[in-house]
């Protein structure tokens, strides 16, 4: 038997859950909706986050534009990830929803700039 104790991120009440797993099944105890039970089961299963970070920028108002993954990506990549978009210099104008990087790692998730910027000069 496993068991996992952990705070519920979905929404603003920070459950405490315990989820135990028992063969094949998984029990989550604490939750005071169902979707933190639906997040137990996926955080011991296949954790996945959505990634926030900046990129560099040619030309535009400020040297970094902030970016981020347009769904969540598998929590073991996401160094992988920033090793990817640390590597990336885009080009000023760029608009909110703009794709950065398609398909991250072969997730199927891509990077989006997450504010526009306009191009100086």
């Amino acid at each position: 038997m496993e068991k996992k104790e952990l705070v519920c991120i979905v929404c603003p009440m920070g459950c405490r859950l315990t989820v135990t797993k028992e063969n094949d099944n998984y029990v989550v105890t604490g939750n005071q909706c169902p979707r933190g039970k639906d997040y137990g089961i996926k955080e011991l299963t296949n954790p996945t986050r959505v990634l926030t970070t900046t990129v560099k920028i040619k030309n535009g108002l400020l040297n970094r534009i902030p970016v981020k993954t347009k769904e969540p990506i598998p929590k073991d990549k996401i160094f992988e990830c920033m090793d990817v978009i640390n590597r990336i210099e885009i080009e000023a104008p760029v608009k909110v929803g703009d794709i950065v990087v398609e398909n991250v790692l072969e997730t199927g998730v891509d990077v989006v700039a997450s504010r526009s910027m306009s191009k100086i000069g």
